[in-house]
């Protein structure tokens, strides 16, 4: 991974120039400040790496971090079936500095592109970001068309539309500047110009989708984010709402990641504080989530072939570093972004910790929080309108829906893998020394309610956005198809009426925090 993870604290320019070219830049940079100290020491029960490996690779045991308790499994347990014995960590090279946005021409003329498509919205059209990029790409002499339509929180009929757009402007190359929305339809629009007679649920998740493997290398896309939240310039996953089933999917596969991404904190300064909050709750869930997630060794059955392993695969070693750092990084910064325009340290820490999180769960995964929040952003039955969004209609922020459930999913979760739930209790500054295993759940669940209600303006509950009980039913049902997603969520049944019935009283948990 290409990535040169030191940011300023104030987020502005160094007083250094950049060099001249990035393909000249050094192997290894110096830092521009001294390194911080070391993060506090692993909780009592977090046993070594090594010893983490070796419970991975132990098929008899159930715990991946010691003691007694052995966790559900997730997935089917059929001994004909072949249990996955390797993980795989796939993520775009990544660059990150303040200022690092003024590279990109100088990338895509090494990337040897000709015609590329820029792919950003009507807002971040105007920003300073997309002023930077004209600049740049016109600065090589490098033939660009662009694409501002891209809408929040995209449906399918308008990744259409894009994809649709861009096919007769035969580009050999993408890049993308906006949020998650942006990038992912970026991503898309490549896939399919690469894959002109598709059909376009051909590589959608199945079962709502085909699930066809991306089987050729696809055109070079670089991702610009100017928001701190879906890590999407690091992952293989494009997500958007199916229109007719009322829920998101999306296609996720390793060859759909970015070629690189530039993460520039200058490009988030812009954000709007609820955008900033919404955001990084995607990130916290996305920490969490993969966190907790069951581990690769579990999940069955083994592909036949490599390019079948599935991006998401379940905690790995690799990912819970990524992961654990995320969280404790959200945890911090969130609440001072949030609060405070002017503090550029916080969302310098806040961009690095979107894309932290984007390695650890593009590799491992996310589970409930995320699998049950489809159905919620897509159904909105009351027409909620989220506060500090610039868009005509209603609208339930990704990351509001995710993290509105979080504390239920949790409590659900915890008997899983008591350790790992304290560990992330004890990133939200809870002191564990004294709390029982059976407590795990209910403790980092009273540390997320907690965590939500200070960062302020966020619902306490799927009542809060409309939802009510008569509501439980179709929320289950859109939740259901979200196989790729819930296959790694710890403790859910794998016959069906059992999984109906957990995720019905998760729901139910979840109207109020």
């Amino acid at each position: 991974m290409g990535a040169a993870i030191r940011v300023l604290p104030n987020g502005r320019k160094s007083s250094e120039s950049p060099p001249h070219n990035p393909v000249l830049s050094p192997a290894v940079m110096p830092l521009p400040l001294q390194p911080e100290p070391p993060p506090p020491p692993p909780p009592h029960h977090a046993p070594t790496t090594s010893s983490i490996v070796s419970r991975f690779a132990d098929r008899t045991s159930s715990n991946l971090l010691g003691g007694g308790a052995r966790r559900s499994y997730a997935t089917p347990r059929d001994p004909a079936q072949q249990k996955e014995y390797a993980f795989e960590m796939a993520a775009s090279s990544i660059r990150f500095g303040p200022g690092a946005t003024r590279e990109v021409g100088m990338d895509l003329k090494n990337l040897g592109a000709k015609r590329v498509c820029v792919v950003t919205d009507a807002t971040v059209d105007k920003l300073e970001a997309m002023r930077q990029v004209r600049e740049a790409l016109d600065g090589e002499g490098i033939e660009y068309v662009v694409y501002a339509n891209v809408k929040v929180e995209p449906k399918d009929y308008s990744v259409k539309e894009a994809i649709e757009w861009v096919k007769p402007q035969r580009p050999d190359a993408f890049l993308a500047v906006g949020g998650g929305s942006v990038i992912d339809t970026a991503k898309l629009m490549n896939l399919y110009t690469c894959y002109p007679d598709a059909d376009f649920l051909d590589f959608v998740n199945a079962p709502l989708g085909k699930g066809r493997p991306i089987d050729r290398k696809l055109h070079p896309l670089i991702a610009v984010p100017t928001t701190a939240g879906t890590g999407s310039e690091t992952t293989g996953t494009a997500i958007f709402d199916l229109a007719s089933r009322r829920a998101k999917t999306g296609v996720a596969h390793r060859n759909l990641k970015p070629t690189l991404g530039i993460c520039d904190p200058l490009n988030t300064r812009t954000m709007p504080a609820a955008v900033r909050a919404s955001s990084g709750l995607d990130v916290l869930c996305h920490a969490l989530e993969s966190w907790t997630a069951i581990p690769f060794s579990e999940r069955v059955p083994r592909p036949a072939n490599p390019i079948l392993r599935p991006a998401y695969q379940g905690a790995n070693p690799i990912s819970d570093i990524f992961s654990l750092n995320a969280l404790r990084a959200t945890v911090k910064y969130l609440p001072r972004s949030v609060r405070d325009p002017e503090d550029f340290e916080a969302q310098s820490e806040m961009l690095l910790a979107a894309t932290l999180a984007g390695v650890g769960f593009g590799n491992a995964g996310v589970h409930l929080c995320h699998g049950m929040s489809y159905p919620i952003s897509g159904q909105n039955p009351a027409g909620y309108k989220h506060g500090g969004y610039a868009v005509d209609g209603p609208i339930i922020p990704h990351g509001v829906s995710v993290a509105v459930t979080a504390p239920a999913v949790f409590r659900f979760t915890g008997p899983s893998n008591p350790e790992r739930h304290l560990a992330a209790a004890e990133a939200f500054g809870v002191d564990v020394s004294r709390v029982k295993r059976e407590s795990a759940g209910e403790v980092l669940a009273d540390a997320l309610t907690r965590f939500l209600a200070d960062l302020g303006d966020q619902p306490a509950g799927l009542r809060a956005l409309g939802f009510g009980r008569e509501h439980v039913d179709e929320l289950v049902e859109g939740t259901i198809p979200q196989a790729r997603v819930l296959v790694l969520a710890p403790g859910l049944a794998k016959e069906l009426e059992q999984e109906r019935d957990q995720l019905r009283r998760l729901f139910e948990d979840a109207m109020e925090h």
